[in-house]
């Protein structure tokens, strides 16, 4: 409790003290609702799992699925309309806003949602979805749609999201209308050829 209470000192400048984390935040007491359903879940409590997380819900508005894992110094910030499904896996020292959801794309059987790894930050309103992989250190903007895998150390933005940074730097985009023919490139090199052996007769 006092690593979770901590955590929202250290990420959110609002939080005055740590009394008023405990008795206010959402993301704090739904943290702390998960924890208790998830040990319900996995000493085969279910119905109670599933209770303890309904109830959450109702009084913070936070949706976790009693069997998802979730690491260290997690922190959902402001929380209304988070959604995190049953088979998501959570890294350590990830950051998530209102509005998130880990969830499934309803085509897949068995792990059906996503996997983020340690120190992601997802945006508000964005939509992580299947059974993906987040890699580390990954950044995804606000309203972002993610379906596909992201690498460690990148930003991801849109609908669907494109990696725009990696490793800091700028992803240059593919000029569509620009892209070089390979075939036409090959052809000219052959001419450029030609030239040269036909001047070199000519001597």
């Amino acid at each position: 409790m006092r690593e979770d209470i901590a955590t929202i000192r250290d990420r959110d400048p609002a939080a005055r003290s740590n009394f008023e984390v405990w008795w206010l935040y959402n993301g704090y007491k739904a943290l702390r609702s998960h924890r208790r359903a998830n040990w319900l879940y996995k000493h085969g409590l279910l119905l109670l799992a599933r209770w303890q997380s309904q109830r959450c819900v109702r009084r913070t508005g936070i949706e976790i699925h009693p069997a998802a894992t979730i690491g260290k110094r997690f922190f959902i910030d402001h929380g209304t309309g988070v959604v995190i499904g049953e088979t998501t896996e959570i890294g350590d020292d990830c950051t998530i806003y209102q509005g998130v959801t880990l969830g499934g794309t309803g085509k897949d059987q068995g792990k059906r949602h996503p996997t983020l790894g340690n120190h992601v930050m997802v945006g508000s309103g964005a939509k992580v979805l299947g059974p993906i992989h987040i890699g580390n250190n990954v950044r995804i903007a606000a309203g972002a749609v993610v379906l596909n895998d992201i690498p460690d150390n990148c930003t991801a933005v849109g609908i669907p999201a494109k990696v725009v940074r990696r490793d800091g730097e700028k992803v240059q985009e593919l000029d569509q209308i620009h892209v070089p023919d390979p075939v036409a490139q090959e052809i000219r090199r052959l001419e450029e050829r030609i030239a040269q052996l036909e001047e070199a007769q000519m001597r």
